[in-house]
């Protein structure tokens, strides 16, 4: 694991990490809730920070508004 900075994703990375299983499909609603902040396009600059974790995003649905994690 890699050095953890801090980020308005924080909070969210966390939520993700703590799931079981190996893959966890959140709406934007739960990720937004889970985050503490409403998600913009700036979560596709963020989402890279998910790897710290063990997670990544596996698949964004705009058609669902959902996003997809697997653990790495």
């Amino acid at each position: 694991m890699g050095v953890i900075k801090m980020s308005k994703y924080n909070a969210l990375w966390s939520f993700v990490s703590q799931q079981d299983g190996t893959t966890v499909t959140l709406s934007f609603a739960e990720i937004e809730q889970a985050a503490g902040v409403p998600l913009d396009h700036s979560f596709l600059s963020y989402k890279k920070e998910l790897i710290d974790y063990g997670w990544q995003v596996e698949k964004i649905s705009l058609k669902r508004k959902t996003v997809k994690f697997k653990r790495r």
